[in-house]
């Protein structure tokens, strides 16, 4: 590997590892940019090239992933965590967690609260397909 593209793998990976930091926080292409130390446009581009997504997607996948989290782990209404991960509406929350999860917030968290009062040998069989009929 050169020198020129392990400082490009190495740049980043710091604007990555910033917004793993601060996932809640209003980041944006300008404040992610100057971390790597490129232009906005560059960013971008070597972000996906990069990582297989653009930065944006990475950081609205990271919310959502904490999300996830959030609705399993405590009691806290849908928008509450919505706004706890970094998003500014409701409406962009769960659209965006219906679009990478499959399904509503509440829905995801209403299915693994059943799953979870399921004994696992039974929830094993119900998720397999029936080889009768």
């Amino acid at each position: 590997m050169s020198r020129a593209v392990e400082e490009s793998n190495r740049a980043m990976l710091r604007a990555r590892d910033a917004m793993d930091r601060a996932y809640a926080e209003p980041l944006d292409i300008p404040a992610l940019a100057r971390i790597a130390h490129v232009s906005e446009a560059h960013f971008i581009r070597t972000f996906r090239a990069t990582f297989g997504e653009t930065p944006h997607r990475y950081l609205q996948r990271r919310r959502i992933e904490r999300a996830m989290s959030m609705l399993l782990e405590t009691g806290r209404d849908v928008t509450e965590i919505c706004y706890a991960v970094g998003f500014g509406s409701l409406g962009t929350f769960s659209r965006t967690f219906r679009q990478i999860v499959g399904e509503s917030p509440t829905d995801f968290r209403r299915r693994r609260a059943l799953a979870a009062n399921v004994p696992s040998c039974f929830a094993k069989a119900w998720a397999r397909p029936s080889s009768f009929g």
